[in-house]
């Protein structure tokens, strides 16, 4: 038996949960609803990436808005040359194009549909 953390799932409040599981969707995620559910959610999936989609009344704010700074999600992946031309082809923004960071990560940032700055990078 294995003991330890395995893995992480990032959990996104969406005031609009079909229009945020639609983008997802657009970029590559399997989406699998459970919005009759007594807490609505949407999971999605792609490879190896889950977010759970949650509904909420209140305002998405991204964290650079509400805090001054930093990404509401970071996916680690390879091949960030495709991953970036994949999200431009399908109009999505790029926030940051592919560079390496002062800490040492290859890395961009797309936004998503709520605002929201994803970065997707790794170690070099």
């Amino acid at each position: 038996m294995s003991t330890g953390f395995s893995h992480c799932l990032q959990i996104f409040p969406t005031s609009d949960i079909k229009r945020t599981s639609q983008f997802y969707e657009e970029i590559g995620f399997r989406a699998v609803n459970y919005l009759d559910a007594e807490e609505p959610h949407v999971c999605l999936y792609r490879d190896s990436i889950e977010i759970v989609l949650t509904k909420t009344d209140a305002e998405v704010v991204p964290n650079r808005i509400r805090y001054g700074y930093g990404y509401d999600a970071y996916f680690v992946g390879y091949g960030q040359q495709e991953i970036e031309q994949e999200l431009k082809d399908l109009n999505v923004k790029i926030v940051r194009p592919l560079t390496m960071t002062d800490y040492n990560n290859h890395e961009l940032v797309f936004e998503d549909v709520d605002g929201r700055w994803i970065a997707v990078g790794n170690k070099q």
